[in-house]
């Protein structure tokens, strides 16, 4: 069965998450995706360079082949191996692998060659770099004008920032997001999740990079009687404004505009009204949440209609907040004598949205995701069956989601520049043997 995005060929450039994770839904859904790596990464061009992984700066690597996230693991028994990452593995499924230096004369020309008959290339470079490699929108657009051109970075392709050197948090506390949700309030802000920033870049840039296909192909359905074309376009995704307005939003910038107020971080729990926090129980810990005077009644059947909360003034989650001392230490007391899975059922059972806090291990078999095929097995030539996650948008007719394993480095070299662009395999050998090709 063909995919939703059947006939669509995407050319991957980049480093890291961002460009990666925004191919990846390309290719879940079965696009044609090419991921281009250099032989030698340019983090790896200087040994006093650092790079961002999992948010903690790493030495780079002088000797680290094809993109930073293969050097950053996990691996299997901790022993480091380009091919064995689970990170890589992760973020490229379902696409096939060409090891090209397209920074040199030869390498670029081969490169401009699948871009001329691509739909869409993403990159995560600077802007500076892409201007340096002769590979910005202005230098595409001539080569193939219906090229939709998705560029992701920290700060975007314009401004005063445009060319700094940046990652996921650098974009994610220029927006204010860490100030605004993350610690407690008389503390220090602290960091969010493991890059955040620039997997909610990623989820935009794909939404409006396939807009802009979309609307390519029906303006060239429209205007073919006049013998037009849709043009092609550029997608500009700052990771930083992303996060701004998913994170922080209109309630807080715009508010702050309006009237010189926004909101403060609350650390644990809602404070304005309960219960809504996480409470320790049996096995480990559950959120907590019956705000409405429905839920709130929902948990106080679960808990089998204790005398303490029959008041009427806990109907309202204000007062309930307001005496969240003494609800707490009622709650805190009957949660220890539940797992949470138990107070889970329980709680939901009754109309009360209350949630178990499940570990990585936990959630790695939950049997809802796997019954939703959220879940996968997936054999890999060096990693051996590998588990992974499926699609994380469902469609009826056909699902998408990870089928095949990332590449080995430069596995696919000979079918994209042998069957693709024609080149022999004396060819082929000539480029090897001067570095063009790993």
């Amino acid at each position: 069965m063909d995919g939703a995005l059947t006939g669509i060929r995407v050319i991957e450039l980049g480093e890291g998450i961002s460009a990666a994770f925004a191919a990846k839904l390309f290719a879940d859904y079965d696009a044609e995706v090419i991921k281009v790596e250099l032989p030698r990464s340019p983090c790896a061009s200087d040994p006093t360079e650092t790079h961002d992984a999992g948010n903690v700066a790493q030495p780079a690597d002088v000797s680290r082949l094809g993109d930073v996230t293969r050097s950053w693991g996990p691996f299997p028994g901790d022993v480091p191996d380009p091919e064995k990452s689970g990170a890589f593995f992760f973020l490229n499924t379902n696409k096939r692998g060409l090891a090209l230096d397209f920074t040199c004369d030869k390498g670029r020309e081969l490169l401009l060659r699948l871009i001329a008959e691509a739909d869409v290339l993403i990159e995560n470079f600077s802007p500076r770099q892409m201007r340096e490699w002769k590979l910005d929108w202005a230098t595409l657009e001539k080569i193939n004008p219906k090229l939709v051109m998705i560029s992701i970075t920290p700060f975007g392709q314009t401004g005063p920032y445009a060319d700094w050197k940046g990652y996921d948090l650098n974009a994610f506390h220029l927006s204010a997001t860490g100030t605004r949700y993350c610690g407690v309030p008389d503390q220090a802000p602290l960091e969010h999740g493991t890059f955040s920033a620039e997997f909610f870049g990623a989820y935009c840039a794909v939404t409006w990079g396939l807009a802009a296909v979309i609307g390519r192909d029906l303006v060239a359905q429209d205007d073919a009687e006049n013998e037009k074309s849709g043009g092609g376009q550029h997608i500009d995704v700052s990771c930083a404004e992303t996060v701004a307005a998913l994170f922080v939003g209109a309630q807080n910038i715009g508010g702050y505009a309006q009237d010189g107020k926004s909101g403060t971080r609350t650390g644990v729990g809602m404070p304005l009204a309960a219960p809504a926090t996480i409470i320790p129980c049996q096995d480990g810990y559950v959120w907590m949440m019956a705000l409405e005077t429905g839920q709130w009644h929902g948990l106080v059947r679960a808990m089998g209609n204790p005398d303490w909360a029959q008041l009427d003034l806990f109907d309202d989650m204000f007062e309930r907040a307001q005496n969240s001392d003494m609800i707490y230490a009622f709650l805190y007391e009957w949660a220890a004598a539940h797992t949470k899975q138990e107070i889970m059922d329980l709680c939901q059972a009754n109309g009360c949205p209350t949630t178990a806090v499940f570990t990585v291990a936990e959630a790695g078999e939950h049997p809802h995701l796997r019954e939703r095929n959220y879940l996968r097995e997936i054999a890999h030539a060096a990693l051996g069956t590998v588990r992974t996650f499926g699609a994380p948008v469902h469609l009826t007719a056909c699902p998408g989601g990870a089928t095949a394993p990332a590449p080995l480095f430069g596995e696919h070299n000979a079918e994209i520049l042998g069957v693709r662009l024609g080149l022999s395999v004396a060819e082929q050998s000539t480029l090897r043997s001067v570095g063009v090709i790993a």
